[in-house]
């Protein structure tokens, strides 16, 4: 019903698409899928438009053939199935899906390689990473996806989908255009001197979208660059999440929620017209 009243009927079709882009953009991350499928039921003639837009959370698939885990996305799917970037296989099976150039498909296995390293140094354990290139006008684009899951004290989730664009030139520096979205949220229960119950429970998640464009040589070579700028989009990302939209939000729950108890509370109160009834009739 919600959906209903935001989407109204008359609306042109690129409203409701901004609408429908606007409201995905404002809904809990980790419900992105049934959500996505709710507008689309509301909006079929939207379809393509919707999902093409909206970024959805990474999935893992195995690779069967060099027993590894691979992240999927639009990005590396042919109809219903997603390519290995370790195999260049795809799951299911199919013979005639896109397969990169012998030049692309090394620049992919060097990509892999290098963002593994990239992966295991800033998210540590259980972090996962998968990197797919393919051909574009006077150049060539990479996918570059993380993803982090973790279950301690709660349940939480890093998306991070990198999409650099390379354009080559003839005497001058290639030029690097990457767009970054994160997609995080966190699932924990409220701890308190009595006790967490079922409903104590703080969900807290976003998505932030960010681009960046630069000129570089590629003396030392594309893989090397790629590197350096999605690592400096992601330090940059990762502290506005930390300071502003995470550090801003615990600034707004401790100006609103007590850590005392309400029985504490009632005590501490007792206590205070206790002392100021034996004041006044000390001073009378």
């Amino acid at each position: 019903n919600e959906y209903k009243s935001y989407l109204r009927m008359d609306v042109s079709g690129e409203s409701k698409l901004e609408r429908g882009l606007d409201l995905m953009r404002r809904l809990p991350p980790q419900d992105v899928g049934n959500n996505l499928c709710k507008l689309i039921d509301l909006c079929p003639s939207l379809m393509e438009e919707l999902l093409s837009a909206v970024d959805q959370p990474l999935r893992i698939m195995n690779d069967d053939m060099k027993q590894k885990k691979f992240l999927i996305s639009d990005y590396n799917r042919d109809g219903d199935s997603f390519r290995s970037p370790w195999s260049n296989i795809y799951y299911p099976y199919i013979s005639d899906g896109y397969l990169p150039p012998i030049q692309l498909r090394t620049i992919e296995e060097e990509l892999n390689k290098a963002m593994r390293i990239y992966t295991d140094m800033y998210y540590g354990e259980g972090a996962l990473s998968s990197c797919y290139v393919w051909d574009i006008d006077n150049g060539f684009a990479a996918a570059v996806l993380i993803k982090k899951t973790t279950t301690e004290r709660g349940k939480g989730c890093w998306d991070s989908i990198n999409i650099m664009e390379v354009s080559e030139r003839l005497g001058r520096p290639s030029h690097y255009k990457l767009t970054t979205t994160v997609m995080t949220w966190l699932e924990g229960e409220v701890e308190s001197e009595e006790g967490a119950s079922s409903e104590d429970r703080v969900r807290l998640g976003g998505s932030l979208t960010r681009q960046k464009e630069e000129d570089l040589t590629s003396d030392n070579g594309h893989i090397t660059n790629i590197g350096q700028i999605i690592e400096a989009m992601e330090n940059n990302i990762r502290q506005q999440i930390e300071g502003v939209y995470f550090g801003k939000t615990k600034d707004v729950l401790n100006s609103v929620r007590s850590l005392t108890s309400l029985s504490r509370r009632k005590q501490l109160s007792g206590l205070s017209a206790q002392i100021n009834s034996a004041i006044m009739k000390r001073n009378n």
